[in-house]
């Protein structure tokens, strides 16, 4: 355990605020994007309005899960592990500004990307791929800018995907409870007649 902490302290060190110049200019603007969830609410709203049946069902599904990853992530995890976020002489001064004071483990951005992505995707895969593609740059922008260490990322984006999972699953499981009841209370009115 403790070689992994000290390969996800490595990793995080050389990756902090470095990167091809394009990142840099980047990664401020995914942030503003991934803040309160506003790129997958604005994904959902898109979805709805042009998308159809598919569309909609595909930007409830993507709430539905993105709710339950913060959940999981913010509500749960954080307060189970409490992790210290990588050290501020680490991260750029225009950084250290807008580090969150909540546990680094794990990352709540990623969990909700990922939860979002993989709820879309198998509805419509097209749009699952630019939400894909978006939950990525999430992902390593928290990582970039001194807010998460790579393993709270990890971690974030398999809590997010179950939470996916979680969401698609439901309705299915639910069905089969509710007609599992009424089956159930037909045979005991038939044995009672």
């Amino acid at each position: 355990m403790a070689d992994l902490h000290e390969g996800d302290r490595r990793i995080s060190r050389q990756v902090i605020a470095r990167g091809p110049w394009w990142v840099r200019r980047v990664a401020p603007a995914v942030e503003e994007a991934a803040e309160h969830t506003k790129v997958w609410w604005a994904a959902a709203a898109v979805m709805t309005a042009v998308g159809g049946w598919r569309g909609r069902t595909a930007a409830v599904t993507g709430i539905a899960a993105m709710a339950t990853a913060e959940l999981l992530s913010n509500a749960v995890a954080k307060q189970l592990c409490r992790r210290r976020r990588p050290p501020p002489e680490w991260v750029p001064p225009e950084h250290l500004r807008e580090r969150p004071d909540s546990s680094s483990f794990p990352s709540g951005h990623t969990a909700a990307a990922f939860a979002f992505t993989g709820a879309v995707a198998p509805s419509w895969p097209a749009a699952g791929a630019v939400c894909g593609a978006t939950a990525v740059m999430v992902a390593a922008q928290r990582v970039h800018s001194g807010a998460h260490y790579p393993s709270d990322v990890a971690v974030g984006g398999v809590i997010g995907l179950a939470a996916a999972a979680l969401s698609r699953a439901a309705p299915t499981l639910l069905r089969r409870r509710v007609l599992a009841t009424f089956r159930a209370r037909a045979r005991r009115r038939n044995c009672w007649s």
